[in-house]
């Protein structure tokens, strides 16, 4: 959910060393930008928070993650969590996740994360939600050929769609599927965003699935 009146995040984020300003210009260099080329990239698009990229930078420091954030005062929560640990291997970027292409170039990126994304349940505004085919089509560009991709929601709706959109585009391997994560032989080594510790508190099924180029 979009956190509002923030006061002063727009120039926190503009002045922030971790937030990339003009990423257009990084297309195709991103691992050099990390300065150890030799590690993968990980992007969480539509990062929340922060908790869950946080916590797999914390774990995997030879993994290069970058958080795409729309709303200045979302990514600006997540800046706060930021200053309170030290990792040299996590970017943010505030950015529209609809011109990835002008970010990343072909096969760049080797694991995208969707967690709890907007759902955008009104039919008209499909082409909005981050697994709708023109989105999946955006990632199958920058994925690398063995990369994957990893869904999460609670909402059953928008998972139906976005397995149905999957199976249809032709492009993808449904590798993993489950209804219900937190029940399933899936869960070892999960990591959980704010969203699924609060709905998994309330007893809500967390839908996933893996798919895969």
């Amino acid at each position: 959910m979009r956190l509002r009146n923030v006061p002063g995040a727009d120039a926190y984020l503009t002045a922030h060393p971790l937030v990339i300003k003009n990423e257009t210009r990084y297309r195709g260099t991103w691992k050099e930008t990390f300065q150890n080329p030799e590690n993968p990239i990980h992007i969480e698009i539509g990062m929340g928070k922060g908790q869950f990229l946080l916590t797999l930078a914390k774990e995997n420091p030879s993994i290069n993650y970058i958080g795409i954030e729309m709303y200045s005062s979302v990514l600006y929560r997540a800046l706060e969590r930021r200053e309170q640990t030290e990792l040299n291997n996590l970017f943010f970027i505030r950015f529209d996740a609809k011109y990835l292409l002008d970010i990343f170039d072909q096969e760049e990126v080797d694991r995208i994360y969707l967690n709890f994304s907007d759902p955008w349940p009104k039919d008209r505004h499909a082409k909005r939600r981050l697994t709708s085919p023109n989105f999946l089509s955006l990632y199958h560009i920058i994925l690398a050929k063995k990369g994957y991709i990893q869904f999460k929601t609670d909402n059953r709706p928008l998972f139906d769609f976005s397995v149905e959109s999957v199976e249809e585009s032709n492009l993808w391997h449904i590798d993993e599927l489950t209804y219900d994560l937190h029940n399933s032989e899936f869960l070892p080594g999960n990591i959980m965003t704010e969203y699924e510790s609060r709905f998994v508190a309330e007893g809500k099924p967390i839908c996933r699935f893996k798919i895969s180029r």
